[in-house]
This record gives C-alpha cells, structure tokens and sequence, in this order.
C-alpha cells in the first residue's frame, strides 16, 4: 500500500557542485585576504598619521627653542650684515655657524618631517585600498 510519492530511492546520488563554485570561493578567500591586508594597511596609515601630526607642534617648539638659545639666528644675520668680512673670513664663520647648529632638534623635527611625508606618500600611494576598506566597510552596514 505504499504509494508513489513514499518510495523511497534506492541509488541517492550526491548532489553536484555547480559550475564555478570552487573558482567563487577561491574568488572570496582572495578578496578577504585583500580587505584584511587593506586594513593593516589602512590602521598603520592612519596611527602613523596621528602620532606625526600629534609630535609636530612639539618637535617644531623644541626646534625653534634650540635655535634661539643657540646663537645660529645670530651668526646668520650677522652674516648678512657683514658681507664683507663673511667673504674674508668665510672659514671661521662657516665653523661657528656649523658648531652652534642644534643637532637634536634638528634630527627630532626632520624625522617628523620624514614620517609625514611618508605617510602622505604611503597615503597617495595606498588610496585605492584605503577606498576600496571604506566601500566595504560601508556595503557592510548597510
């Protein structure tokens, strides 16, 4: 008494993949990989951009203060002033120019200087990652 639609099959094949699938999800695991390297690329860019923009009033500060307290402001201008005697004696103001050079101040706010631009290069560089991060972070809440 059974009827036709409670037969029970006796050979269950195995359901087919459809075409493509495997190269879909070679296709999402690559795009993953891209989105989370964009995103190390993404939070390096943007932590090296606020500890620069953060150290640059204060390595500008230390610059300028060194520079003052050092005297160079004032062999240049004498420099300046006295053309003549800069010409004769170039040698010995050349040194005294050089000796009261602040060094430290001069290296923290050059390699200030260096980090920004390499995070605007690395910016102008990245930016379509960092783009195509936002889109996707975007399709995500939305």
């Amino acid at each position: 008494m059974e009827s036709a639609n409670q037969k029970i099959p006796t050979s269950i094949r195995p359901a087919e993949p459809s075409a493509g699938l495997f190269d879909r999800i070679i296709r999402a695991i690559k795009q993953e990989q891209e989105f989370r390297h964009t995103k190390k690329i993404f939070f390096t860019f943007f932590g090296l951009l606020i500890i620069s923009l953060a150290a640059a009033p204060f390595s500008f500060t230390i610059f300028i203060e060194q520079i003052t307290k050092s005297g160079f402001m004032q062999f240049v201008s004498i420099t300046f002033s006295h053309l003549g005697n800069f010409i004769i004696y170039w040698k010995d103001f050349g040194l005294a120019i050089l000796e009261s050079i602040p060094v430290t101040g001069l290296i923290i706010f050059t390699i200030n200087v260096v980090l920004l631009a390499f995070v605007l290069r690395l910016f102008l560089y990245k930016k379509q990652f960092l783009f195509k991060y936002f889109m996707h972070n975007f399709r995500k809440f939305n």
